[in-house]
């Protein structure tokens, strides 16, 4: 895909005017922080642009030393290696410009939930948020738990974390979906395999401004907690439930010592899942688009099989089988998946954008 001269110098232009900006010092507050949300957005793109429109130029510049006898050999030698290069530029930028997803910069709200199974799949379930977690751990970014329902066998029957750093969402986004575990449960004595399953969804997490809730939709109640955590939780009314009364949305909270805390964590998911119902609606034919990508990110969809007695993980996606089980479930080779992901969705947008 050939990007025009013009808007080479459209990119480099609009860079030049970021740099600006940003070295006036006279940008504060919300200008400041959209300033360099655009010049971070910006910058790569910039440079890859850089690099095609030297290429092209140098190629120019050779093509005319073809002429002179003296210097053809040398000219020869690297226009061949330029043309070779600048349709690899050319790619890497045309990708760059793709259309990006506007919550791919957006912190994450993970939420993973055991589904058939039974006790094994609470474990499985306990076994993903690890891999979550080490995972993020890796990328520089901090998970912070919302919600925990914790099995009697150890794993979760349902766990809520929140996840902030760099490019959390567009890292995460293809996660949702039903992951499929196949191995020997402890608990099976005839050592035959079973197979369980638990729900993984990724929702991006607005910023206050994205969602505004009127309180007076709210129903707020609070209760005393149950379960594990000490005599505090069980004799005190710190579990909050708030209902959403236009959508009737409800999020409990019950995990803090404290109601207020527990009330502003519950608050955190429900902002989540209202703006994750509003881009769901606003987003219409792009959602359906998606679906011929790698996944349309419902959580119905199963996207993933674990089979521990071979050691294998496959996508069902993209039809990407690897041998690396236990280095993806400790975390670090979850990055490998990932940017597979990634890279068929950008081919499969950017061979769209091409027809």
């Amino acid at each position: 895909m050939t990007i025009p001269a013009e808007r080479l110098d459209q990119i480099a232009h609009r860079f030049a005017e970021l740099e600006a900006r940003m070295a006036s010092g006279t940008l504060e507050g919300e200008a400041f922080v959209q300033a360099s949300r655009d010049y971070a957005e910006l910058e790569p793109v910039a440079k890859i642009a850089a690099e095609v429109k030297s290429a092209r130029e140098e190629i120019a510049s050779l093509e005319e030393m073809l002429g002179d006898p003296e210097m053809k050999a040398m000219a020869e030698e690297e226009l061949a290696e330029l043309r070779q290069r600048l349709p690899e530029a050319e790619r890497a930028l045309a990708i760059a410009m793709l259309p990006r997803d506007s919550a791919d910069s957006k912190p994450a709200m993970l939420e993973i939930r055991a589904g058939t199974g039974g006790d094994e799949a609470a474990l499985f379930a306990g076994d993903l948020y690890r891999m979550y977690e080490r995972f993020a751990a890796e990328q520089g970014w901090t998970v912070e738990p919302v919600s925990m329902s914790a099995s009697e066998v150890g794993g979760f029957k349902e766990v809520v974390a929140n996840v902030t750093g760099t490019g959390v969402f567009a890292k995460l986004k293809f996660e949702s979906g039903v992951h499929r575990v196949q191995r020997v449960p402890e608990t099976e004595s005839g050592g035959r395999i079973h197979t369980s399953a638990a729900t993984v969804a990724v929702l991006p997490e607005p910023d206050e401004v994205d969602v505004q809730i009127d309180p007076g939709d709210l129903k707020i109640d609070v209760y005393r907690a149950s379960g594990a955590g000490g005599q505090h939780v069980n004799t005190t009314d710190s579990a909050v439930r708030i209902t959403h009364l236009p959508t009737n949305t409800v999020v409990t909270c019950q995990d803090g010592r404290s109601q207020h805390k527990n009330r502003e964590k519950a608050m955190q998911v429900l902002r989540t899942r209202l703006y994750d119902a509003q881009r769901e609606a606003t987003q219409g034919a792009e959602a359906e688009a998606r679906k011929a990508m790698v996944g349309s990110g419902d959580r119905s969809e199963r996207i993933r099989t674990y089979n521990f007695p071979q050691g294998r993980v496959t996508d069902h996606r993209i039809g990407l089988t690897l041998q690396k089980l236990p280095q993806i479930i400790a975390g670090p080779g979850l990055g490998e998946l990932i940017d597979a992901l990634i890279a068929e969705d950008e081919a499969k947008r950017l061979a769209a954008m091409e027809e």
